[in-house]
């Protein structure tokens, strides 16, 4: 394959399959990866974002990380030269991505000229966009109790599951109050919280796939469509409905600015669990 972000460039564009993934490692700058469509989660040691095509992520240098993509994925990747990177954030996260910040992506992503006052006054705009707090509605933290990590890995086997914290612990040796504890200590929320988070990115996946919104209620565990609606729209900020109908906007503006580099493992980063599509190489 070739790479997605060519070497000596600061920005790589090009289309990642479904499924695809990349392997944890480090960069020496910041990296911002934005799935222009498709969905993109990037894992780091402090846990999963997710981010859909309102929002981006970003990975400060010396932070392992890795990426997985869902549904074919229009991928975007500006690097932030480390001398920049004391604007933004210190710990990775993700962030909304406005039209203003969407459109300024996309032209860094597509221009040749990376060398141009142009280019570095384009780039000065998307740091100026992302230096508010970044979104953590979509970030899922990771355990290191080891009682913890059993059970959520129960439950990301199957997030539809009803499995009651209780019966997860009498699976895993921890009683629940010892679980209560542990999630709100380690994981700052609650359990049914955690769940919910991986519930609602399991539920992107789905509606980014195109699935109904009643299909994807009962696939990713809710009762009824009434508390997917409400529950999706209190993490994501818009109802399923109104964000599936914002993916068919979005793929059609980004087909006509896509990036001409050829794609791969090369340069880019999530940390899935099923064995499938592996690289060892760096995003």
């Amino acid at each position: 394959m070739g790479q997605l972000r060519p070497p000596g460039t600061p920005h790589g564009a090009g289309q990642m399959a479904h499924g695809f993934r990349i392997e944890a490692h480090t960069h020496d700058d910041g990296q911002l990866v934005y799935a222009a469509s498709g969905l993109l989660a990037t894992t780091t040691e402090l846990g999963t974002w997710v981010a859909p095509a309102n929002r981006l992520t970003w990975t400060p240098p010396g932070f392992a990380h890795s990426h997985r993509f869902y549904g074919t994925t229009d991928v975007r990747l500006v690097v932030i030269p480390a001398e920049l990177c004391a604007e933004l954030a210190a710990t990775p996260g993700v962030f909304s991505v406005n039209p203003l910040l969407r459109e300024a992506l996309l032209s860094l992503t597509s221009r040749q000229d990376d060398r141009s006052d142009a280019y570095r006054r384009l780039r000065a705009v998307v740091i100026d966009e992302i230096t508010d707090t970044p979104d953590q509605s979509l970030h899922l933290p990771e355990p290191r109790d080891d009682r913890l990590r059993a059970v959520t890995e129960i439950l990301r086997a199957d997030p539809s599951q009803t499995t009651t914290l209780a019966e997860l612990g009498r699976q895993t040796g921890a009683s629940a109050r010892t679980l209560t504890r542990l999630f709100r200590d380690e994981l700052g929320m609650s359990f049914h919280r955690w769940r919910t988070v991986l519930r609602v990115h399991h539920a992107l996946v789905h509606l980014g796939a195109g699935a109904s919104v009643t299909g994807t209620a009962f696939a990713c565990g809710w009762s009824n469509p009434a508390s997917f609606i409400e529950a999706f729209t209190a993490i994501v900020g818009e109802t399923p409905g109104r964000y599936q109908s914002g993916l068919s906007r979005i793929r059609s503006g980004s087909a006509d600015q896509r990036g001409d580099f050829p794609v791969s493992a090369g340069h880019l980063s999530v940390g899935g669990r099923d064995g499938s599509h592996h690289s060892g190489g760096h995003g």
